[in-house]
C-alpha cells in the first residue's frame, strides 16, 4: 500500500517493528453523539434505569470480557449493571444469559437499534465499563469519552493508549469489584472530565478529517 493508517499509537508502533513501515496515527471522531436525558417513554420501558447504574453495549463475545465483568457485578449487588447485546447469537452469549439473568442488579437486554434510546441508555449511567481486549481504538470507547461518561475499562495497551491512562482499569473481577466499591463521587466526576477533555483534545471529526485531508496532498 502507499499508505498504512493505524488507528492507535500501540499499532502505529507494532506495524512499524514487524514491517518497517511508518503508518498514519488517525483514530476516530466521537463529536456526533451529544447527552440526552431518559424520557418518560424510555423509563417507562426500562424502569430500573431510575435507579444508578453502570452501563456497557458490546458484541457479546469472550474477546469483550463479558463474563468476566459479570461475575463481578454478580458479587457486587449495590450497583446494577445494565449491558446491551446480541446475547442470543452464539453458545456464549446464551450460556451468559442464563448464568446470570436472574440477578437482581444485572439487567441483559436484547440489541437495541434505535440510536436515541441507546444513546439514552448512555449518557445517563453512573460508569461505563469497557471490556474490549483487543481492536486498537474502539469508537464506543470514545463516543464515552466525548459524553464525559466515567470509564473502567479493561486493562490493555489499547485503551491506556486511547484514555491517556486517565481512566480506571481491571485485569480480572477482584480489579474491577475492588474499583465498584472505592470509588467515590469526586473521583468518577472527575475522571469523566478527563475523558472529555482528552476526547475534545483527540476525537473531533474536525480534527480527523483534517488529518485524512493532509494525506492526499
Amino acid at each position: 500500500s502507499d499508505i498504512i493508517i493505524a488507528d492507535n499509537k500501540v499499532i502505529q508502533d507494532y506495524v512499524l517493528s514487524e514491517y518497517g513501515k511508518k503508518a498514519a496515527l488517525i483514530a476516530y471522531g466521537a463529536d456526533h453523539t451529544c447527552k440526552e436525558a431518559l424520557s418518560i417513554a424510555v423509563l417507562n420501558q426500562f424502569p430500573f434505569l431510575s435507579e444508578k447504574y453502570a452501563f456497557k453495549v458490546c458484541r457479546i463475545e469472550p474477546e469483550n470480557n463479558v463474563h468476566l465483568i459479570l461475575e463481578a457485578f454478580s458479587e457486587y449487588p449495590l450497583l446494577n449493571i445494565v449491558m446491551v447485546g446480541n446475547w442470543n447469537n452464539s453458545a456464549y452469549g446464551k450460556q451468559l444469559k442464563l448464568q446470570f439473568d436472574f440477578f437482581k442488579n444485572i439487567y441483559l437486554l436484547e440489541p437495541i437499534y434505535n440510536q436515541n434510546i441507546l444513546n439514552q441508555l448512555r449518557s445517563n449511567c453512573y460508569l461505563y465499563i469497557h471490556g474490549h481486549s483487543a481492536g486498537g481504538t474502539n469508537p464506543s470507547l470514545v463516543e464515552a469519552m466525548y459524553l464525559e461518561l466515567p470509564i473502567i475499562a479493561y486493562d490493555v495497551n489499547y485503551n491506556r493508549e486511547t484514555t491517556n491512562n486517565k481512566a480506571r482499569y481491571f485485569k480480572n473481577k477482584i480489579d474491577l469489584t475492588n474499583h465498584l466499591k472505592s470509588l467515590n463521587k469526586k473521583e468518577i466526576s472527575s475522571i469523566g472530565l478527563e475523558m472529555k477533555n482528552i476526547a475534545n483534545d483527540n476525537y473531533t471529526w474536525n480534527l480527523i478529517s483534517e488529518k485524512y485531508s493532509k494525506l492526499f496532498f
